[in-house]
C-alpha cells in the first residue's frame, strides 16, 4: 500500500502539520468574533483531551496547526463542521448578507446538503516524522505573519503560538513540556 504524506494514517498519534483554509480564501478571520470561535473550539478540544496542539497560527483566511490526536482526521472534521456552523450563525444573526452571499457563491456544487460553505475541503495533512521536520513546521507557522509583512517578529502576532514559545500571554494555552 502506497503511503501518501498528504493523508491521515489510521491509528497514527504522531503530530501532523495541517492547514485549514476558508472558502475562496475569504478573509473571515480578520473579524475578532470569528477568530474567537476558532480559538474557543480549539480550547474545547484541548480541554476534552481530544487534540494536542503543538503550534498554531491564525491568519486572515487560514489556520495552520501542528497537532496530534488518536483520530486527528475525525477531530479536524468535527472542528471544521462546528466552527462553520457557529460562524455562519454569527453572520446570520448580524444580518451580514455580503459574507453570506460569498459563502453561498463559493459553495461547491456537490454540497447540496447546505446553503453555505465556510471552509475549503481538506486540510493537506503532512505527518511529522522527524524532529527536524517538527522544528521546520513550527518555524514556518510562526514566521507566516512575518513573511506576510504584518509584524516584524513572530511573537508580535496575537493569533500565534510564537507567543506561547516566547512565554507571553497567548490566546490559546499550550503545554510546551
Amino acid at each position: 500500500m502506497a503511503r501518501s504524506r498528504y493523508k491521515f494514517l489510521p491509528g497514527d498519534t504522531l503530530p501532523y502539520f495541517i492547514t485549514a483554509t476558508t472558502v475562496n480564501w475569504l478573509p473571515l478571520f480578520g473579524n475578532p468574533d470569528i477568530a474567537r470561535i476558532i480559538f474557543e473550539s480549539l480550547a474545547f478540544l484541548q480541554k476534552e483531551r481530544r487534540i494536542i496542539i503543538h503550534a498554531y497560527v491564525l491568519m486572515e483566511n487560514h489556520l495552520h496547526l501542528v497537532a496530534a490526536s488518536e483520530n486527528l482526521s475525525k477531530e479536524v472534521a468535527n472542528f471544521k463542521s462546528f466552527t462553520a456552523r457557529r460562524s455562519i450563525d454569527f453572520y446570520r444573526e448580524r444580518g451580514n448578507q455580503f459574507i453570506l452571499e460569498q459563502l453561498a457563491l463559493h459553495k461547491l456544487a456537490h454540497r447540496s446538503d447546505r446553503d453555505y460553505q465556510f471552509w475549503q475541503e481538506g486540510v493537506h495533512p503532512e505527518q511529522i516524522h522527524s524532529q527536524e521536520m517538527y522544528e521546520q513546521k513550527i518555524r514556518y507557522i510562526h514566521y507566516n505573519p512575518v513573511r506576510r509583512g504584518y509584524v516584524d517578529e513572530p511573537e508580535h502576532w496575537r493569533y500565534s503560538s510564537a507567543r506561547n514559545y516566547a512565554n507571553l500571554e497567548a490566546v490559546l494555552d499550550l503545554d510546551l513540556d
